[in-house]
């Protein structure tokens, strides 16, 4: 599937912070049917019992990929979850390339639901999210210094994405 557009990473973020030591520096594309889309592989920092991914990053993955879904139609729209559900199908190894995959479900004036999961290069459903996230203005989240924190722009070659 063509890629649209490369979305911005952030410094910090465990999920997509370029900057930080123990993060993912997962990159995000926006995807000609709309959803948003990230390759990207674990590693052993994130384990919870040998070979698989603790919980809660796998949870940090579905809510970074739901969260940055709702840029696809606005690019200014911040947002902050109100819920999340997860549920895990299959272990989910680190050190192999994985690919994530988020879409709205319902875009309201106020608030947005999202769906995403986390794959293997197979196919396979390794897990899966449905969340809720309340739109706030950038000010309400955090400082006016938000646009270098969250404005890494890293450039790369990608223009498609196979998806398994």
């Amino acid at each position: 599937m063509k890629v649209v557009k490369k979305q911005t990473n952030s410094k910090n973020c465990i999920i997509c912070g370029m900057c930080n030591p123990a993060g993912v520096k997962a990159p995000f594309y926006e995807m000609e049917d709309g959803s948003v889309v990230t390759l990207f592989s674990y590693s052993s920092e994130h384990q919870s019992y040998p070979g698989r991914v603790h919980g809660g990053m796998i949870t940090c993955m579905l809510d970074e990929l739901i969260g940055r879904v709702i840029w696809v139609t606005d690019p200014t729209i911040l947002a902050v979850t109100l819920d999340i559900n997860v549920k895990f199908r299959k272990p989910v190894p680190y050190d192999t390339q994985l690919i994530g995959m988020g879409t709205v479900v319902k875009n309201g004036s106020r608030a947005y639901t999202g769906n995403a999961c986390i794959k293997d290069m197979q196919g396979n459903v390794l897990a899966e999210g449905t969340a809720t996230y309340y739109k706030m203005p950038a000010e309400k989240i955090t400082d006016a210094d938000m646009h270098e924190e969250l404005d890494m722009f890293v450039p790369d070659d990608v223009t498609e994405i196979a998806l398994p």
